[in-house]
């Protein structure tokens, strides 16, 4: 278990901007020191802690060590399929939507640090929810991964455009799945 912190990794288990967080620190919000001789700068856990509770941050991050994916997609098998194997896995803490809507309201709820998307849903297309959520500076460092069987390598290139990270096409590998995500995280 980690007991201090740098303002990166303070910003990842916060899902907030690096930015943030060092702006929370100068103005006293968020407790710590600096390293002597140098203008970095270190939170202790316990100060991290306080300033997820007092900020409504929730603490399953800096708790539960999983990496938080949301799944969304309007089909209930590829939904379970997705949710088995990442359970499975046991790196993973999962949430689920079946809409461009309900994405939205989990993306703000549960902080999801990867979201893998479907590009058909009911509501809206893949490229608005990518624009919608990284047009939030509260959610720029949301890893997207577009998981799709539809669409054209136009349609692609314009995902990744609009602020997806990949694109995987369905049917895939369950080693492909974890290896995309995985990447995504920069995990090892």
């Amino acid at each position: 278990m980690k007991d201090l912190f740098t303002t990166g990794e303070a910003a990842e288990v916060c899902k907030v901007s690096q930015q943030t967080i060092i702006r929370c620190f100068d103005a006293g919000r968020l407790e710590g020191f600096r390293v002597p001789g140098s203008k970095f700068r270190r939170i202790p856990r316990q100060s991290l802690i306080k300033f997820m509770k007092d900020n409504s941050i929730p603490l399953d991050t800096i708790d539960s060590g999983k990496r938080k994916v949301l799944i969304v997609d309007d089909d209930a098998e590829i939904v379970e399929l997705i949710v088995d194997i990442l359970g499975r896995d046991g790196r993973f803490e999962m949430q689920t939507a079946s809409s461009g809507y309900e994405a939205g309201i989990a993306t703000q709820q549960f902080r999801p640090e990867v979201i893998l998307l479907d590009y058909m849903l009911p509501d809206v297309n893949g490229n608005v929810v990518c624009q919608t959520i990284k047009r939030n500076p509260d959610f720029e460092e949301v890893k997207i991964i577009i998981v799709s069987g539809v669409v054209k390598q136009d349609e692609i290139d314009q995902l990744l455009k609009s602020g997806a990270e990949d694109f995987i096409r369905k049917p895939f590998s369950v080693e492909v799945l974890i290896a995309r995500i995985t990447a995504a995280l920069k995990m090892k």
